[in-house]
């Protein structure tokens, strides 16, 4: 037999109230998108649970994308069944014999939305159970913990059985909780810091700051497909790219060294601040670890924050290097942070950076600069690119290369 679907149970949703349908919509859009390499599957959503139509389509991979995204509880495959007490006798019985291990325990819990059937929900339950010990003498009922619970739903349209749950990634639908500008260099940690927004609901678009020549191709794709690995967690992602390199030649040209991360990252959260105005963001999110450079202590963040009054969100700000990497593992973009490429903040990084800048000594530097000119003529110049899921961008190169 095959799976002819995927029924989904949402997670924290069922506390949304009046805002439910809003979440629950979200969640369907953020698992089309996700979903969309595979053109045969079909989403469907009400308001107690999702519904994933395979049409074919092996289940396996499709579950893989599912465990990843935000807003999911669970997921059971379930076969199609049709709605009669003889063919869920012969289904229960063949998907029985076949996944039964010696000394497995079992119970049937039945569900009726169509009140139509024959039987209702304890008549069915003991008409398949019975069925089961016909198939299997040997096996053992046990109606709390069992090795195997047999779930079955009568709809209005068939019938369907499952008997796998598998965990899902909890959190909220991506997009619920509003939209935020994520500062991505090509480091460990904004990737990290982009996938605790994604979990809370934030709809992330990806801000990265590119500085050629100091700055390569090489360096600028692997900020990419940093954003293409977070795409798994809820769809699509828009790129930004920021020119950054006249900005800084004329802080290096008219700064001390000294102050140069300090400044340098001003103008980076400036920018961030005028792209997160212009396309509608509530908030900034970065990948700033306390103390973990000198860009990153107290003092430093007072100094780089006093350029805006947008709330600036530090998902990973109390963690140490081994708990964000541990994280980078298991999203998958550890592998690609540490590729040897050169990013903004490292080109012109001074021997010993300032790691207590003072304001007013910040604010006399600048005055040495175009500020607003600088600023404008950078976000005049930036290039939006809509990132995919990874099998749709691994297509499209495939075309290519064929092209070629």
């Amino acid at each position: 037999m095959q799976y002819s679907e995927i029924m989904i149970r949402y997670g924290e949703l069922s506390t949304k109230g009046k805002n439910r349908m809003r979440f629950i919509n979200k969640l369907r859009n953020n698992i089309q998108d996700v979903l969309s390499i595979y053109p045969a599957v079909k989403v469907m959503a009400d308001r107690d649970r999702a519904h994933v139509y395979l049409h074919g389509t092996d289940y396996k991979p499709v579950a893989e994308s599912l465990k990843q995204i935000f807003g999911i509880q669970n997921f059971s495959p379930s076969y199609k069944i049709e709605k009669s007490v003889p063919a869920l006798i012969a289904a229960v019985q063949e998907i029985m014999t076949d996944i039964y291990q010696e000394g497995m325990t079992f119970k049937v819990s039945s569900k009726r939305s169509d009140h139509d059937f024959e039987l209702d929900s304890r008549e069915l339950n003991q008409t398949l159970g019975n069925a089961v010990f016909e198939a299997i003498p040997t096996i053992q009922a046990k109606m709390k913990a069992p090795d195997i619970e047999l779930r079955v739903e009568i709809r209005s349209e068939a019938a369907y059985i499952s008997y796998e749950t598998i965990r899902g990634a909890g959190g909220l639908p991506v997009g619920t909780s509003g939209k935020g500008m994520l500062m991505l260099s090509g480091g460990i940690d904004s990737p990290v810091a982009g996938y605790l927004a994604l979990k809370r609901g934030v709809d992330i678009e990806a801000v990265h700051f590119a500085s050629p020549p100091y700055t390569s191709p090489g360096a600028l794709k692997k900020a990419q497909d940093l954003t293409r690995k977070l795409t798994k967690f809820g769809g699509n992602i828009q790129f930004i790219e920021v020119p950054f390199t006249e900005i800084q030649e004329e802080i290096k040209a008219k700064a001390p060294e000294a102050y140069l991360m300090t400044l340098t990252r001003r103008f980076m959260m400036r920018i961030t601040d005028r792209i997160r105005e212009e396309r509608g963001g509530l908030v900034i999110i970065n990948g700033e670890s306390l103390g973990q450079v000198a860009s990153q202590t107290l003092e430093s963040m007072q100094a780089i924050n006093a350029v805006t009054n947008t709330p600036v969100i530090r998902p990973v700000v109390t963690m140490d290097k081994l708990e964000i990497i541990e994280i980078a593992e298991k999203i998958d973009t550890f592998e690609i942070s540490i590729q040897p490429f050169e990013d903004c903040c490292t080109i012109f990084a001074p021997d010993r950076p300032k790691t207590n800048p003072k304001i007013k000594n910040v604010e006399q530097y600048e005055s040495r600069l175009d500020v607003e000119g600088l600023v404008e003529r950078a976000v005049r110049g930036i290039m939006v690119t809509e990132i995919t899921p990874q099998a749709e961008q691994d297509e499209v190169d495939d075309l290519i290369q064929d092209l070629l």
